[in-house]
């Protein structure tokens, strides 16, 4: 089944800024209560499905400074997973930009905050894991419709990153 065109209202440029406050609000209320609120994705796909999220923390490539990003996971093994699908736009996320800079950080999963160590996933690794994504969210498969990028998986490894 071909998903439907991307909708024209999704490139509103209002729409960054709601994403922006939002997350901020989301990332507050999810360190406050542990993930206890916030820790589950229950919009699109979602709502049928709930998707945990994690926060991730990545430092801004030009300016240095630390941002936390609300985003949804799977685990594989040790491994945690995350998309750069920004809602099938045509660019990377920034957090994705920041990572391959800097790939060592931090992910909180509820209250527990640990080191990591980000690799985009190579095409092999992203056939493997690209359906375990899509089984989690369905809507990522909408997302890859909606651009001509690959959108990047990246695995997040068990690192040892400095504070």
């Amino acid at each position: 089944m071909t998903p439907p065109p991307r909708p024209k209202q999704l490139d509103s440029p209002v729409l960054p800024k709601i994403f922006k406050y939002t997350g901020k609000i989301q990332v507050w209320v999810y360190k406050r209560t542990g993930g206890r609120i916030g820790g589950k994705w229950r919009i699109g796909a979602g709502f049928r499905k709930p998707v945990p999220t994690l926060l991730l923390e990545h430092r801004g490539r030009k300016s240095g400074t630390i941002h936390t990003t609300p985003l949804l996971f799977i685990t594989d093994g040790a491994d945690t997973v995350i998309v750069a699908s920004q809602g099938g736009l045509a660019k990377h996320p920034q957090w994705y930009h920041n990572l391959r800079a800097t790939p060592d950080t931090h992910i909180q999963i509820g209250r527990e905050r640990r080191a990591v160590h980000a690799v985009t996933a190579d095409p092999q690794q992203r056939a493997r894991l690209w359906p375990k994504l899509v089984d989690a969210y369905a809507d990522f498969d909408t997302y890859q419709a909606w651009t001509e990028r690959e959108i990047p998986v990246v695995i997040l490894q068990p690192g040892t990153a400095l504070d």
